[in-house]
């Protein structure tokens, strides 16, 4: 029996190279594994539950889907669908939050962060978003979840829900793991935390062509010599290099520790091979991105699929829990 993946990614707009090496591509992977059914989400609800722009929203939304298609990921494969296009998203969420508590939610380091973050947008929302996370993923019974080491809080969470509901209401869900990935985490050109659009100069978009590559990965601090103990920039550029050429790897980190590196060669090497990697998503990209009937067709697809698991899981928790349920 295959084993379901669930994978949501926030409605941000365009993609940067952390979410390709982080998620997509082993996303692309995993649907052409057999012993996996994928599901992979837009997460436009989670977007709700910090300051957006709505003009942009819709749009940022349609963006995510576009990247996902140009990356690789099948329609034919995989589920690809936009959360709020499933209404039993936010509905299932209100049961999953009848089994926390305030406390529970409150004092997780997620929350926490997002409330010294956006202290003017304390909102229910916010403090809902591990009850959402639980509802995302055990709509569709996944067993595994691609997050990062930061999301592992909430998957306990999830997990909670999960025994709560099989042993109240007899459901049969599965207690579902973190999904580890070999760029589960992308570091910051700056050198600080993972790569981010909200952090200027910490990424690189998948649409940058190779001169404004160029530009970025030059200038990441190096220092004017190389060996000893290597920065977190410098750190950043070896780690990208073993994901992206790590044929290359060896070289580079012998005259490293040699003491005969030169950055700009490091640094141009790299460039070359993060070009290497984005030129085919680009001009896909370009053919996906005109063809409106087809995004719109495999959104409006995406959404039927998943509609039909999600409203049976939803029809059963309601029935066990006791609701009164219409023919």
């Amino acid at each position: 029996m295959s084993k379901r993946v669930l994978n949501g990614m926030r409605a941000t707009g365009k993609l940067h190279l952390g979410n390709y090496l982080g998620s997509a591509k082993g996303m692309i992977e995993l649907q052409d594994d057999h012993d996996f059914e994928t599901f992979y989400m837009v997460a436009d609800l989670h977007g709700l539950t910090t300051p957006y722009d709505k003009d942009l929203f819709a749009q940022n939304t349609r963006n995510v889907i576009i990247d996902y298609l140009s990356c690789g990921i099948d329609p034919s494969k995989s589920v690809l669908f936009v959360q709020s296009h499933v209404p039993q998203h936010a509905e299932f969420s209100f049961f999953c939050a009848s089994t926390l508590t305030v406390a529970r939610c409150s004092h997780l380091p997620t929350y926490k962060e997002k409330v010294k973050q956006y202290p003017k947008h304390v909102t229910m929302a916010m403090l809902n978003y591990p009850t959402l996370m639980a509802s995302d993923i055990l709509l569709y019974k996944a067993d595994f979840v691609p997050v990062g080491l930061d999301q592992e809080p909430h998957m306990e969470i999830t997990r909670e829900v999960a025994k709560r509901f099989n042993n109240e209401y007899g459901m049969d869900f599965r207690e579902p793991q973190r999904f580890i990935t070999k760029g589960q985490y992308i570091p910051s050109l700056t050198g600080e935390g993972k790569m981010s659009k909200s952090v200027e100069g910490s990424y690189i978009s998948l649409t940058d062509d190779l001169e404004t590559i160029q530009k970025k990965i030059r200038s990441v601090e190096t220092a004017t010599t190389s060996g000893g103990e290597m920065s977190p920039s410098v750190k950043t550029l070896f780690v990208l290099l073993e994901l992206l050429a790590p044929n290359e790897l060896m070289k580079f980190k012998t005259a490293y520790e040699n003491r005969t590196l030169k950055f700009v060669e490091l640094k141009d090497a790299l460039s070359e091979a993060i070009y290497a990697e984005l030129k085919p998503i680009q001009e896909k990209r370009r053919e996906i991105e005109i063809d409106s009937a087809y995004v719109d067709k495999v959104i409006k697809e995406g959404a039927e699929k998943a509609r039909e698991i999600a409203q049976q899981t939803v029809a059963e928790v309601k029935q066990k829990m006791g609701l009164l349920v219409s023919n």
